[in-house]
């Protein structure tokens, strides 16, 4: 189904949770709400699932106004943070709940919590209490428990922040293929901007309250509206300074490291204050005679191994940058000055504004 927020917004007392927000999302696709600790992303959830009712603004799923709908009688199932199994059921009993108080028979529950079970990959688990699996079973668990009351739209609250970072990996997989064979809409609230870009169709991004951007992950982390999006997701590195030059889709921008042509987007004009935001794994190290659109010099501060990749941390006129490459080992780079160039498309030229930084 799919789901609509129309002006809706949350005051607690004096404080505003949630500004009023319109907000579409289409059936079936995987939609996440990505944003910092107390940005208002679980509160959108809990008027969603009907834990909530706007101050004021309306919220529809399927086209149906759910004013006055509680959460057992909406079209949607939620998975909390910390799973709420109980731990004295077995685990079938736990995917089986919501079918017990919708009066199922114990047979035909047992049944179908089988086959959900089967489902997730824990055929032959359902005997067993939740103290008897891993945390990612358990995450199974509670997640056949949502599907078996059969909602066209599943909330999920930051359900796999308790994971280590192997199984969050794992998991993220195995959610969105779940959710690609249901065909069931998914809304996905998180912090980790790994779990958003990774798995979603559409992303949001909340700062205080606000949805400041909306888009798919391409748009999301290539193309961010603002000096927050572009900080909080992904790493960044920024060089304030002002426009010189403007015409078109791209702009020149004067820094302390140099005068660098790049993309627009606000359509900031000449003599305005404004910051250059480049991702570190667009900008190279260049060889000799080899040139760039943009380019500087810097030397080597700092090599963070890192695995498949390594981290240059480069000291320019313009401050600290930080350059991702892939690793060729220690040995593959030069020393002394380096080159560094990118091109007109892989910079942001963005008017000054609140960063993440400053958010936390």
């Amino acid at each position: 189904m799919d789901i609509a927020l129309a002006g809706a917004a949350v005051r607690f007392g004096s404080f505003q949770a949630v500004h009023p927000t319109d907000l579409a999302i289409e059936a079936g696709a995987f939609f996440s709400i990505l944003g910092p600790s107390g940005c208002g992303k679980t509160t959108i959830l809990r008027l969603l699932s009907g834990f909530l009712d706007p101050s004021e603004g309306e919220v529809r799923i399927g086209g149906r106004p759910m004013a006055g709908i509680g959460p057992s009688e909406r079209p949607t199932a939620l998975i909390f943070q910390n799973l709420a199994l109980f731990p004295l059921m077995s685990v079938w009993e736990n995917v089986a709940f919501g079918l017990e108080m919708r009066g199922w028979a114990r047979r035909r529950r047992r049944d179908r919590a089988f086959e959900l079970l089967e489902m997730v990959a824990l055929g032959g688990q359902g005997d067993k209490l939740p103290s008897e699996l891993s945390g990612g079973q358990r995450q199974r668990v509670a997640i056949a428990r949502a599907l078996a009351v059969e909602p066209a739209v599943l909330l999920l609250d930051e359900p796999l922040s308790a994971l280590d970072l192997k199984l969050r990996q794992h998991m993220r997989a195995e959610l969105k293929q779940l959710q690609v064979a249901t065909g069931i809409t998914f809304v996905y609230i998180t912090h980790d901007q790994g779990e958003a870009l990774t798995m979603s169709d559409r992303v949001a991004v909340m700062n205080r309250g606000r949805i400041v951007q909306v888009g798919s992950a391409d748009d999301i982390y290539d193309r961010p509206a603002s000096a927050f999006v572009a900080t909080f997701v992904g790493e960044m590195n920024r060089l304030p300074g002002r426009i010189e030059q403007a015409g078109g889709a791209t702009a020149r921008i004067a820094t302390a490291g140099g005068s660098f042509l790049a993309q627009n987007p606000s359509g900031l004009g000449l003599g305005e204050e404004a910051v250059l935001f480049l991702r570190p794994e667009r900008i190279h190290l260049l060889g000799p005679g080899e040139t760039a659109a943009n380019s500087l010099g810097g030397r080597l501060a700092r090599r963070d191994m890192e695995g498949a990749f390594s981290t240059l941390i480069v000291e320019t006129p313009a401050g600290a940058l930080t350059v991702q490459r892939v690793n060729a080992g220690a040995g593959s780079l030069p020393e002394g000055l380096l080159r560094l160039g990118f091109s007109e498309a892989a910079g942001v030229i963005l008017p000054e504004g609140e960063t993440a930084d400053d958010a936390a």
